[in-house]
């Protein structure tokens, strides 16, 4: 499995990561990614609904907006992309 997470600020790359785990993705613990990532990037962890997970499963990608996130950031989004289906 693996999760490109791209830091975007007015439609440019600031910052960026890849999540590589053994196996597939396991759903229930996309939070648990989330966190990680997060954590690598040194951003605060957006909220994640079931319309974000979703997303992510049939499309290979999510985008994780200003309002998702409970605390300030100082850029516009962050995308995360499916690179295991490739």
């Amino acid at each position: 499995m693996k999760i490109w997470a791209k830091v975007l600020k007015d439609n440019k790359i600031v910052r960026q990561t890849v999540l590589e785990k053994d196996g597939k993705i396991v759903w229930s613990e996309m939070h648990d990614y989330l966190v990680e990532i997060c954590y690598a990037l040194d951003i605060p962890t957006p909220i994640i609904i079931k319309n974000h997970i979703f997303n992510f499963a049939k499309f290979n990608h999510v985008k994780f907006l200003k309002s998702d996130f409970v605390e300030k950031i100082d850029f516009d989004q962050l995308f995360l992309e499916n690179l295991s289906d490739r």
